[in-house]
Order: structure tokens, then C-alpha cells, then sequence
């Protein structure tokens, strides 16, 4: 694997600390946005970025998708509000060291097929979730500058936090 699975934990704490800076950014009207119809709301967003990780992660370890444990945690967060999704990201960087960490190095070579083309676990942590929070966490932020929030910057999105103060 390119990355070490301390590197990938890494990256998937970082992820995970930049979805928790966006979301301090949703305030009232921005919870329900939605840019049509049938596009998730900024809340359906946060939650599906909430249990993607680690649905996806238990996935890529068992080698197979277990839609029942996916249905499972959606009803799970679909009940939560924004503090709660909040509480429940800031436990996943430790759960990613746990569950990650405890992989070898052979499982994470290991060749799966989920959603595409059979492939290592560790290609599977890079195109699956990695991608996933990337993707979805920049059309968060495309929602809360639609919402108004044109503070935001690239350091909101890149960096998880509010760029500094200029001079």
C-alpha cells in the first residue's frame, strides 16, 4: 500500500476534523437546504458522512457490504440532530485507529470486490471513503456558501478551520 495505515488513519482524522469545522458553520436555514428536490438536504449530507466511514470501513474489512448494518446506522443518525451527528464524529478518529490500525499488512492488500472492479482493502480505504468524505464534505460547503456563507474559503474546506484574519 502507498500509505501506511498510520498515514490513512491520518487522513481519515482530518477528514473527519473538517467535517466537524463545516458543520459548526450550519446554522438555521442552512440545516434543511437543499439545491432541488432530490438532492440531499445539508443535514442528510452530514449524516451520510457521518456513517459512511464506518460502515464502509467494516465493509472493506469484511470484504463484503452488509446493506442490513448500512440500514442499521442510517436509522441511527437519521434520528440525530447536529450535536449529536457532531458527538458522534468526534469518537471516529479512535474508532478509525482501532479498526484500521488492527488490520495487517497482507489483509490490507488483500483483494476485495464491493462496488466496482476487485482491488486491495487499501485501494478500496483510498476510492471508497476517502473519496466519499472529500466529495460530499465539498458539496457541504458548496450548500453553506449557496446558504450565504460567503466568509467561507478554501482554507474552510481544505484545512477545517476559518482562514486567518488578514492583516
Amino acid at each position: 500500500m502507498v500509505l501506511s495505515k498510520d498515514e490513512l488513519v491520518g487522513l481519515l482524522t482530518h477528514e473527519v476534523n473538517v467535517l466537524r469545522h463545516l458543520i459548526t458553520k450550519i446554522d438555521g436555514d442552512a440545516v434543511n437546504y437543499r439545491p432541488t428536490e432530490k438532492q440531499r438536504s445539508s443535514i442528510e449530507l452530514v449524516r451520510y458522512l457521518v456513517l459512511q466511514g464506518p460502515v464502509l470501513t467494516q465493509a472493506i474489512k469484511a470484504g463484503a457490504f452488509d446493506g442490513a448494518a448500512w440500514g442499521a446506522a442510517q436509522a441511527e443518525v437519521d434520528a440525530m440532530d447536529l450535536a449529536g451527528l457532531d458527538a458522534k464524529l468526534a469518537a471516529q478518529p479512535a474508532w478509525f485507529a482501532e479498526h484500521v490500525g488492527a488490520m495487517t499488512d497482507d489483509e490490507m492488500r488483500g483483494v476485495i470486490q464491493l462496488f466496482g472492479p476487485p482491488g486491495p482493502r487499501g485501494l478500496h480505504f483510498v476510492s471508497l471513503v476517502l473519496a466519499n468524505y472529500a466529495a460530499y464534505r465539498t458539496q457541504l460547503f458548496c450548500y453553506l456558501k449557496l446558504c450565504g456563507r460567503t466568509e467561507l474559503t478554501t482554507s474552510n474546506l481544505w484545512r477545517g478551520m476559518d482562514a486567518p484574519a488578514k492583516a
